[in-house]
């Protein structure tokens, strides 16, 4: 495809024409994603929720959420669950904690069994209370968690007092006796006040209430991924990787394709360029056996970045194009009177292109006026990768016909340099099409005898046709 960006045409002509390739190949990945799910077992997880009593900010929050997922609390819930085989560090890959909305601390476990996960959430969740109400001071030295509850009873105490001295005092309406009352009224109220703000400033009372919401909920289905998850990600994955790597080959691709690089590559001039119906099975090879059976069996036996073929024209105007090349060769070489024409071997098209051109030349109405007739062709198919051309005899030149899209500048120009080595200059270059026929024909359809003209050509040293 050299640099010609990737379009959405390109990536449907991948998928229309190597469907069997891919759809195999997305089956792979899907078992592939399959045996992945039996290597690793499913995993239910739940999560069981902590409300927090009082006035929390939200890096307050955070802070609790990781407190209720350290390995302080972990390693307590691992330790009281008694779990074979399991512990704390491991436990703490399963276990997660998140701030919600209205004070709420979810803790979340993944086990390998609904029971387990639904375990590992209310273990870990009253593991955090505790721990949680430890920092606080609840479970700190006794003397000093009930010493705000013993000053609360001496304030009592001394409120009481207040109000029995507030009675003996003078119980008359002297002034020394209304101004005693009014101090002891004064007292009692800083007292309150005093409490009030103890209260108000320990935490232990105001943000140390936390209670877990009931048991975690037993999980129906298994935690992401799931083994349905795993079969259809692989079979995506594999699938797209295909596509990639069609569009990652076309890229590479060196094959030349257009008729003036191929003209250039043979270091000749392009003398014109001819239909050939049927190509679709003309670039089909035409191997046996197992290996054949298999690529056709996966689609790979054709190309599928060369261009959907057009539809032909009728019988008479393809007979145009090679009466038209004919023509070229007899003004180019006026005197010639035969030519050798140089196909590449497994180039399908080409073949039928240069038995149509050899039919053509011999059925040539002014062959009996002088040095009007069309040259003689003969036939050589050569290998590209050890081009081997018979030395030259009676012929003026070499024809080259190829079809594009099939050949690297680096073949054509072995085909070159074997033509020189037999001394035969390249006097021209046809370029084979491939058109769709039409379902129709004709009724001056002439006989099939461009494949009869190949019959009984000769390869390497093939006689005159």
């Amino acid at each position: 495809m050299s640099d010609d960006p990737i379009r959405l045409v390109t990536i449907g002509r991948i998928i229309r024409r190597r469907w069997r390739l891919l759809a195999i190949v997305a089956v792979v990945g899907a078992l592939v994603g399959y045996g992945t799910s039996v290597l690793f077992p499913p995993r239910y997880t739940t999560s069981a929720s902590v409300l927090l009593s009082g006035q929390w900010e939200e890096r307050e929050l955070l802070t609790q959420a990781e407190i209720a997922a350290s390995s302080a609390v972990v390693d307590r819930a691992a330790a009281a669950l008694g779990w074979t085989g399991v512990s704390g560090s491991e436990l703490r890959d399963r276990v997660s904690a998140t701030a919600a909305d209205g004070n709420i601390i979810k803790v979340s476990g993944t086990a390998e069994t609904p029971e387990r996960a639904q375990r590992l959430s209310d273990q870990v969740a009253g593991e955090f209370v505790t721990f949680a109400a430890r920092i606080a001071g609840d479970d700190t030295d006794p003397d000093a968690a009930t010493g705000p509850e013993a000053l609360r009873k001496k304030v009592e105490e001394t409120d009481r007092r207040i109000t029995d001295l507030a009675n003996a005092a003078d119980p008359g309406q002297t002034v020394e006796g209304v101004q005693a009352r009014t101090e002891l009224e004064k007292l009692r109220t800083a007292l309150q006040e005093a409490m009030k703000k103890l209260d108000e400033a320990n935490p232990a009372t105001s943000k140390a209430g936390m209670v877990v919401m009931g048991p975690a909920a037993r999980p129906t289905g298994e935690a992401p991924p799931t083994r349905m998850q795993l079969v259809v990600a692989g079979a995506l994955l594999f699938f797209l990787f295909a596509v990639i790597g069609h569009l990652a080959a076309a890229r590479v691709n060196r094959r030349l394709r257009t008729e003036p690089e191929i003209a250039a590559a043979l270091g000749s001039a392009l003398l014109g360029t001819v239909d050939v119906p049927g190509g679709g099975s003309a670039h089909r090879p035409k191997g046996r056996g197992a290996r054949a059976w298999i690529r056709r069996l996966l689609g790979v036996d054709t190309r599928w970045d060369l261009p959907t073929p057009q539809t032909s024209g009728d019988e008479a105007g393809r007979r145009i194009r090679y009466r038209r090349v004919c023509a070229r060769l007899r003004n180019q070489l006026p005197g010639a009177r035969r030519l050798l024409v140089v196909v590449p071997d497994g180039d399908e098209i080409a073949r039928r292109a240069a038995g149509q051109l050899v039919a053509e030349a011999g059925s040539d109405p002014s062959a009996s006026s002088s040095n009007r007739g069309y040259p003689m062709l003969r036939v050589v198919e050569v290998s590209v990768s050890q081009p081997m051309v018979p030395d030259r005899d009676t012929e003026s030149g070499a024809l080259v016909v190829l079809s594009a899209g099939n050949w690297t500048a680096g073949d054509l120009a072995g085909i070159a340099e074997a033509c020189a080595d037999g001394r035969h200059e390249v006097v021209g270059v046809v370029v084979a099409v491939p058109v769709r026929d039409r379902p129709t024909r004709s009724a001056g359809h002439p006989p099939d005898d461009a494949t009869g003209a190949l019959a009984a050509r000769a390869h390497a040293t093939g006689g005159s046709v």
